[in-house]
């Protein structure tokens, strides 16, 4: 199980990092950039193959609902690292962003939206 929750902060670390190239005006095509590091770079590895291959199939990955489902050993990974106070950061963060991805509206933004409109005048956005 301890594999899983790995795998589940490392999968999470490639998805950043193809949200924020995806963002950037510097990249203009970051299946590229994602298919450079698979050749002598730290961080090859299977999972990267496997996100070229995803992106070979749609490059922006638009045919997709951005939505992962936890299959369960990410949560058993948290539970035993609370059972024995070991911090695991990274995977604990890993496995909350699946969490995050069900929802379309988050009821915890609305609440900063809110509170940041409160105490300094932030704009919010209504439905």
């Amino acid at each position: 199980m301890v594999h899983n929750g790995i795998e589940y902060a490392m999968m999470q670390a490639y998805a950043e990092g193809w949200e924020l190239l995806e963002k950037v005006d510097s990249v203009t095509d970051v299946r590229e950039v994602f298919r450079s590091w698979q050749e002598g770079t730290v961080i090859r590895s299977w999972l990267l193959d496997l996100a070229v291959n995803a992106l070979d199939e749609d490059e922006h990955l638009e045919r997709l609902r951005g939505f992962a489902q936890d299959s369960g050993e990410g949560r058993w990974t948290v539970e035993a690292a609370i059972d024995h106070s070991v911090p695991l950061p990274a995977i604990t963060a890993s496995l909350f962003a699946r969490f995050a991805s069900r929802q379309d509206d988050s009821p915890q933004m609305k609440m900063i939206a809110a509170l940041r409109n409160q105490f300094g005048g932030h704009a919010v956005e209504a439905k």
